[in-house]
């Protein structure tokens, strides 16, 4: 039967937060090659359609914690705030794999990005679900906690934000359009990266819930991640729009 390891949470946590800060220095003043961003680099060869992309890279993230749950003998999560926490992170999870692959109108995906992808999903799936289901202790009374009740509650906002901003970016765009227009309306009234914005909010409520280094170390991955990505859309829509709103920020509202 598998056994809690402390020594390789702390590893595998070590590394989430060395691969946060490689993806900071290759992205923070180039854009990764997709999307809007891949007209003004050169574009990859091999792609994939972007729904069955999104689905076949979101997905290792809800099958693994399940496979780890499934091994785990007795199969079961105590305490109670302890299987929420694991049911939060399949539950963004489960709507990145089987709902929101299926609504998008991205361009094609390039499969060098999706295999990368790919791969960290099964790292993240892993380490989040191992460190949740084998390795956490948790007293009875963590639903209680402020710490949970204050990160759920940035979980649920961040994860509300983020499915209303993804939405409010599939009305720009009709059937078949392929050209990009000025997102308003929601979080998008302060910031160019609504999007992105929510998510980070989303994994730092979840971090804050959890209270553990696997879930800070990827809170700030996710950060150090689409924190660049946000910045670049924002100076995109700039240098594209005449007419952008001027007080948008990038990423956080009044801030940045």
């Amino acid at each position: 039967a598998m056994q809690c390891f402390p020594s390789l949470v702390l590893a595998l946590s070590s590394l989430l937060g060395a691969l946060a800060l490689l993806q900071l220095s290759l992205y923070l003043r180039v854009p990764s090659r997709y999307g809007k961003h891949e007209e003004r680099l050169c574009r990859p060869r091999g792609r994939l359609p972007a729904r069955c992309a999104w689905f076949l890279q979101e997905l290792p993230s809800f099958l693994v914690p399940a496979l780890l749950l499934a091994l785990r003998s007795p199969p079961r999560l105590e305490p109670l705030g302890c299987r929420l926490l694991c049911c939060l992170f399949c539950w963004h999870y489960f709507y990145r794999t089987f709902i929101y692959p299926f609504f998008t109108r991205g361009r094609p995906f390039p499969l060098q990005l999706l295999f990368f992808g790919t791969l960290f999903c099964i790292y993240n799936g892993f380490l989040q679900g191992y460190y949740l289901i084998y390795c956490a202790e948790y007293p009875n009374d963590w639903c209680t906690d402020i710490r949970f009740t204050s990160g759920l509650l940035l979980f649920l906002l961040g994860m509300g934000i983020n499915i209303h901003s993804d939405l409010l970016l599939r009305q720009l765009r009709k059937p078949g359009e392929i050209t990009y227009k000025i997102p308003q309306g929601g979080m998008f009234t302060y910031v160019s990266g609504a999007n992105y914005f929510g998510e980070i909010v989303e994994w730092f409520g979840f971090a804050i819930a959890t209270w553990s280094l696997p879930a800070f170390a990827f809170a700030f991955f996710t950060l150090c991640c689409i924190g660049p990505r946000a910045y670049h859309h924002h100076r995109y829509y700039l240098k594209t729009f005449t007419d952008y709103p001027k007080s948008r920020k990038a990423l956080i509202p009044f801030v940045f």
